[in-house]
């Protein structure tokens, strides 16, 4: 079958659009097999076995690279972002904060609305434990 280059080919194509459409990086595996199996079909047109064990072995081997390559890829350290950020900061009481009622804190120069376990007064160092809204729960900084 003089065509099988162009199978293969086809084949190496529609892998690839299949990967674009869905960036996973597996379908590269096929890819790359479906080359392998064209080269070889290019000087052994005849070997068909052959072509497809080519292709078979080329995608198995490459999976596993792939995998730890998409994990490596995705699994990237997300900054905290926010408000997030203010956990575990110190900063400095602006006004009392009453374990009722609540109190001002000042962290990075910005005043946060704060609340505690126990009354802290103003100029103390404080630690911000969590964030709920726009409100901050802080401990004494020790």
């Amino acid at each position: 079958m003089e065509n099988i280059v162009w199978i293969w080919l086809v084949a190496a194509v529609i892998f690839l659009i299949i990967e674009l459409a869905t960036p996973t990086l597996i379908f590269v595996c096929f890819v790359a097999g479906s080359v392998g199996g064209g080269l070889y079909s290019f000087f052994f047109p005849e070997s068909y076995y052959a072509q497809i064990g080519i292709f078979v072995v080329v995608s198995i081997v490459l999976l596993p690279m792939m995998r730890k390559l998409a994990k490596k890829i995705t699994t990237e350290d997300t900054p905290k972002s926010n408000v997030d950020a203010l956990i575990g900061k110190v900063g400095l009481v602006t006004k009392t904060i009453d374990a009722d009622l609540g109190g001002q804190v000042q962290i990075e120069g910005e005043v946060w609305i704060a609340g505690a376990d126990e009354e802290i007064v103003e100029n103390e160092k404080i630690e911000v434990v969590s964030v709920t809204g726009t409100k901050l729960h802080v401990k004494k900084k020790e």
